[in-house]
């Protein structure tokens, strides 16, 4: 399974290459992503984390943490 992340705001694309059953989580991990400042949303609707990932593309919002 093939899906296309593209990181929102710096436009940079990520492809990954994962195994069914795989979740947005296990991709961002796999990415080196802390899940905690992602946000993902395809077709302009939120997506959970844990998500069996079935898309072919995303956006990953990335968010600053402070704490």
């Amino acid at each position: 399974m093939l899906c296309r992340f593209t990181l929102i705001p710096d436009g940079r694309v990520l492809i990954y290459r994962g195994r069914p059953g795989e979740t947005f989580e296990d991709a961002l991990l796999s990415f080196e992503l802390n899940p905690d400042t992602a946000l993902i949303f395809s077709g302009g609707r939120s997506l959970p984390q844990d998500k069996e990932i079935e898309e072919e593309e995303v956006e990953i919002f990335l968010a600053s943490s402070r704490g």
